[in-house]
Order: C-alpha cells, then structure tokens, then sequence
C-alpha cells in the first residue's frame, strides 16, 4: 500500500491539520490522476491499490473523504463501503463510489451500502474539484451537529442545507428555517408535508416517493436529486439524503431527510460538460460532439433507411490571414465564418427543414464539418456548397482590411459514401482533398476513385520522410548555353527521387507534398549541400567551373536564418558563393514580402545570385521585377514553347526580354526545343537557355562529360 505521507518529513501534528481523503482504486493511472486533482485542492492524499489496503489506511488515520472505485479484485468497493460503516468513526465520513457512466445497478446498489455520492468514469478533474469541495463542506456541517443547534443553524446555512424529519405514525411533519429559507418560505412555522410535496417539479415527485418508500422497504438510507420550485417560479435542485430512524422495539418511527442546494454545482458541471463538447472560439460544437451526433444519426439512418450527408468546409489560404494581419483578425474571421455557415443552413431550402438535427462543428483550425440527418439529394447539397462558397466569398472587414476567402467542400453521403461514422468521415476528407487539389474554391462528392489517390498520396508521403536517412536521393543537372557563344555557362539542379518499391518519382509528383508537410525545408538543404559538394568535387578535379543554380521554396523563406544555413553549408563543403545561384519563384513573397526582400538581399551581400524563376506565370510578376533583388529572369517555357508559331506569345516573350534587359537583368530561355525557337531568342537579345535542344537534366557524370565536350571545340 502507498501513502501520500510514507517518507513524508512533516511531523504527524502537521499532517493531521490538512483534511485527508482516501482514494481506493486498483488503477494505478486513476490513482495518480485523481491524486493529482486531490492535491491541486490543498488537500492531504492516501492512495490504496485494493480494499483491504484501504480498510487498513482506514485504521491509520480516518480520512475526511473517501473515492471508492466499485470494481476491484478481491474486495469489491460495495463491500468496502460497507465495512467502513461499521467501523468506529465510519459512519459518518463521505464516501463517493466511482463507476462507469451508464451503470444505474452499481449507482443503485452503492447508494444501498451507503455511499455518499458517486462519480462516472473517467473522473473529470474539475468536477472531481468541486465535488470534494461541497462533500467535505457537508461532512464538516455534519459533524458540526454535535456541537449546538446555533452552531449547526450557521454551518447548514453556509452549506446550503436543511432537514426535515416525518412522523411515520402521526404524519408529523417538521422542517428546519434553513431548509424553509432554501425553499423560499423562511418564517412559515406550519409548513406541512403537503406543501413540501408540491413545491417538487412535478415530474420528480415520483423520485421522492420511491426513495421513501426505498428507505422504509429495506430500512437503509437513500440518496437521490429532485429539483424543487421557488416562489416567482425559480427552480433549484436539491441533493437530498433519506434515513429511518426505529423506535425500542425496532419498528419504523420517523423518517429524517437532509437536503442540499446543489443548483450551483450543477451549472458548473454542465458548463465544464458543454466546454468539453465545444469550441470556445466560434461557439459551434467540437469534433467530439460531432462525433456522437453522427454516431446516433447513423443508426437513426439504418434503422429508418433515410440517408444523411456530410459535408466537410475548409478555408483557402486561411494561414495568410494570420501571417499578414495577426492572429486575432484570423480569430474574428472564423468566428464569421461559423455565423454564415448557420445562416446558410438555416436559408437554403430543404436543408432549413431538417436544421433542427443538423450539426455545425469547428474541427481545429479553419476547418468545419455539417451534418445533415435525412439530407441526401445531390441537388440540394450542391445548393448548398454554392450558398456557402458564395457567402463565405463576400468580404469580411479585419483591421481596416476587407479580406474575402476561397472554400474548398468535401461531401460524403450515406449510405453510398460510407456505412459507418469512420468510412463517412474519411470519405469527406478525400472529396475536400480532391477539391484542393483540383485548385481550391470548389466542392467535391466522393467517388471510389479518391480513395485510390489519397492512398497513393500517403504512400508517397511515408516514404519521402524515410528517403533522406535511405539516401534516395540524387541531383541531375542540366546545362544552361549562352546563346552568343554557345558555350555552357552553368547548370541547374534539379531534384531526382528513386524508391526501390515506386522507381523512379518526378519532383512533380512530391515536391508539393513535401511542402505540405514541411520537410521540404530539410530536402531543400539537402538539394542546395549537394549542389555546393559536387562543385567542390569538379573545381577540385580540374573540371567544370560554372554555378549550379538550385531551386529554393517559399517554405524555406518562413524561417529567419536561410542566409546563416547557405553560409554554414558552403563553408561545410568548401564551397565558394560564386558558385553557388538560387532559383525563386514570386511565391517568396506572397506571405510576407518584407521579409522574403530582406532574406534576398541578405543572400545577394554573400555573393549568390538570385534568378527569377517562371517569369510571366504569376499574377504580379511585372510588379515584383521592380521590387525583388533578381539577378537573372527566366522565362517559362510555357512562352517558349509558343515562340515563332502564336504572334501574341512571340511578341509578348520578346517585351519580356526587353523590359528586362532595360532594368539592367540577364535573361534565360526555358524549355528551348527546337534551333528556331533559339535563333528568335537570340535575336531578341536573350542571354542564355537551357532545354532539351542541348540536354535534358543528366547525372552528374554525364554533366562532367558535356562540360568537357563542349569546351574541348
């Protein structure tokens, strides 16, 4: 048996003054766990790890309270609660027995043995708190009886009790002022058993009734709430507590009850109940309310054949929010969020006529969830995902700022999408997820086929996490020319992925979700040391002596030291600056330009120069050229590829270089595949290319022998 004053240096005077409650139970988890609240409330903890440990802590010290767990070896906690009653001082301490949340036997039969209340498991540590509280208060009220009527009138005032007591023979009813007070009829000295039986709410009356007749039938001492009506309809509850007391010959004589205003108690266990099951933030329930909720709307389903529909929300781009205006802009656009996603279910027909039993959930972050019990037609949800889409679309005003943001919808339906709560709900995600990927702000129904690219998603994604520490990866280079001399003038690196189960993956195919899950910024290091190795390697070879440009993420941009881990890994790998060149794409500066600027200039000071990669793809390219601290623009060869067959593409390729050229900036031709494309190129004054024209990306053997081929003419 372990005790919370086993190697304790305080003297036994100094423990005997803080109040000692007694925890039973044979799971050493619970113990320490209710120990642990027990203490948060100042109070002393003996812990027992089964009945006959706590009957014997029980004749160490008496404890002031008592938590019994019900089911345990040996000793049951019915039989325990039992003994301690017959033993000298046992009668009157608090007993609370712990059991689980639907078992009204074992809640029964502990009130029978005489426990003083009980608890459902698992115990929450808040409502454990306050238990404790009000039960040592009424253990203290209690044993304050014995020392006068004016004491015992003070202390059941400050606790909020009373008693009554009934005349079995004579149907003599008398009842304290601190009960009458509690009832709102203080000073009626006439109060009859009549009246008190009809200030109980009607439907608890049939409660009284039973525990009278309970107590009398078995002569034990019951327990048992009822809420009671004040004057001006005021409802309390009350905690009330049923002896028989027996005359000389053993016969029933009177019954005497004891009642306790809990009603505080009460709102305070169902507000730290309704916080469990809801987000403080928007007020909507949480994903464990939405939970059950689909649990018992899943069996109404079967059971009636009706269908019922899911509907997973997410905010585009919502991180933007709180990176560009604060956290507490992003707080007040969810809670907007959540008010127009109410008022869209309450307005779109057919679904308004099914919002009683519907559900709106936050899931975490800027993700929310609906239910819709006997919702199943695909029209209507349409209509729906449109009316939230639309509604979510118009500006919210944050900071002075007027912010409208995109929604992706995933949508799942019983029983076609899912015949349980997990298959319905991992369905709606893979519908969101492909209306992510099929370029956000747009909603998706489930089909089977999703199932298939997720799977493969996550197989990609567990794989990638081992593919450094495997060694998997490797560069391949490929060589940009200029187009004056013909010579090349440097290489690109670009990312190569093998597994031995998936062969050969394309960064296409993994890169965005190494961004999503952020191991790009460890890939990114990796891609950017390797590069810096193999230009050791060559220039300490004799060999090739030109950059490697290698392509760096806008993930790699949110952290403040990119320009302290280029400088440590050139030094590393005994690298110089020069050659070394970063490719960005205007995706850098999206989230936070002022500071992706700042990291710019920061890796130019070292020496690196920077190009501009996918010129002409963005939105705000031709703004951000007048901005960004680029060395070199490179045009995408989606501009290319139409170079000498479009005149629009010609023409607008060529103003490209121009503008370029006129802000001082070398220009480099992506995707070049054919001599036409190159010798337009050329005569626009385009300084360099690279494409398959020359090479695709090659081993890092192979780029040695184009070095040397191309230089030996």
């Amino acid at each position: 048996m372990a005790t919370a004053y086993d190697n304790d240096p305080r003297t036994a005077v100094e423990r005997l003054k803080q109040p000692l409650v007694l925890v039973i139970d044979d799971d050493p988890g619970a113990r320490r766990a209710i120990g642990r609240a027990v203490e948060r409330e100042g109070l002393e903890v003996c812990s027992a790890e089964d009945g006959e440990a706590g009957l014997s802590a029980f004749n160490v010290r008496i404890p002031q309270a008592i938590l019994l767990d019900v089911q345990m070896p040996g000793l049951s906690g019915f039989q325990v609660c039992e003994e301690i009653r017959s033993r000298p001082g046992g009668a009157e301490v608090p007993i609370v027995m712990m059991t689980g949340h639907d078992d009204e036997a074992s809640i029964r039969r502990a009130y029978d043995v005489g426990a003083t209340d009980f608890l459902t498991k698992p115990i929450q540590p808040l409502i454990l708190q306050h238990r404790l509280r009000y039960l040592l208060r009424a253990s203290a009220t209690m044993t304050a009886l014995a020392r006068g009527e004016r004491q015992l009138g003070n202390a059941l005032e400050l606790a909020r009790m009373g008693s009554w007591q009934l005349d079995i023979a004579t149907g003599a009813f008398s009842i304290s002022q601190q009960l009458l007070a509690l009832l709102g009829h203080e000073g009626n000295n006439n109060f009859t058993v009549e009246q008190f039986g009809q200030l109980i709410v009607e439907e608890d009356r049939s409660i009284l009734h039973e525990g009278v007749r309970d107590c009398i039938t078995h002569r034990r001492t019951v327990g048992f709430d009822h809420r009671i009506l004040r004057p001006g309809g005021i409802e309390r509850v009350m905690q009330c507590q049923i002896r028989l007391t027996l005359d000389e010959d053993g016969e029933p004589e009177a019954l005497e009850g004891i009642a306790q205003d809990v009603t505080e108690r009460r709102r305070t266990e169902e507000q730290v109940q309704y916080l469990a099951l809801h987000d403080e933030l928007t007020g909507l329930g949480n994903r464990k309310l939405f939970e059950q909720r689909l649990f018992l709307a899943v069996h109404d389903a079967r059971r009636g054949g009706t269908p019922l529909s899911v509907l997973v929300v997410d905010l585009d781009h919502f991180k933007r929010i709180n990176d560009n205006l604060g956290h507490s802009a992003g707080d007040r656009l969810l809670r907007g969020a959540a008010s127009r996603l109410t008022d869209c279910l309450r307005e779109t027909p057919t679904v308004g006529d099914s919002l009683e039993h519907a559900t709106t959930a936050r899931l975490g972050g800027d993700a929310f969830i609906i239910l819709l019990p006997e919702v199943g037609d695909p029209g209507a949800l349409d209509s729906l995902a449109r009316r939230i889409s639309e509604s979510l679309a118009s500006p919210f005003h944050l900071n002075d700022h007027e912010v409208s943001v995109g929604t992706s919808i995933g949508i799942a339906v019983f029983p076609g999408d899912g015949s349980d709560v997990e298959t319905l709900l991992r369905n709606a995600d893979a519908a969101l997820s492909h209306a992510k990927a099929e370029g956000r702000s747009n909603h998706q129904f489930y089909n089977e086929t999703m199932n298939s690219v997720g799977l493969a998603r996550l197989i990609i994604e567990s794989k990638l996490r081992r593919a450094l520490t495997n060694d998997e990866f490797e560069l391949y280079y490929q060589p940009k020319l200029s187009l004056e001399t013909g010579r090349i003038v440097g290489f690109e690196g670009l990312l190569r992925w093998f597994d031995s189960d998936l062969g050969m993956v394309m960064p296409a195919d993994f890169i965005s979700i190494a961004e999503e899950t952020g191991l790009i910024v460890p890939i990114g290091e990796w891609v950017m040391r390797e590069a810096c190795r193999q230009s050791t390697c060559w220039r300490r070879a004799g060999s090739v002596d030109v950059p490697i440009a290698v392509n760096f993420s806008p993930e790699q941009f949110r952290h403040d030291d990119i320009a302290a881990t280029v400088r440590r890994v050139l030094a590393e790998e005994g690298a110089s600056a020069s050659s070394l060149g970063v490719e960005i794409t205007e995706g850098v500066v999206l989230h936070d330009a002022e500071r992706a600027i700042r990291q710019l200039e920061e890796l130019r000071a070292l020496g690196i120069e920077i190009a501009l990669d996918d010129f002409g793809t963005g939105y705000s390219s031709l703004s951000y050229l007048r901005t960004l601290p680029v060395d070199i623009v490179k045009i995408d060869q989606s501009f290319v590829r139409e170079v000498g067959s479009r005149d629009h593409s010609s023409a607008l390729t060529a103003s490209i270089i121009q503008m370029a050229k006129a802000l001082g900036l070398r220009v480099i031709a992506e995707g070049v595949e054919d001599t036409a494309q190159r010798d337009l190129l050329a005569s626009w004054g385009c300084d360099q290319m690279q494409g398959y024209l020359f090479s695709p990306p090659v081993s890092a053997e192979a780029a040695e022998q184009l070095w040397q081929e191309n230089t030996s003419d």
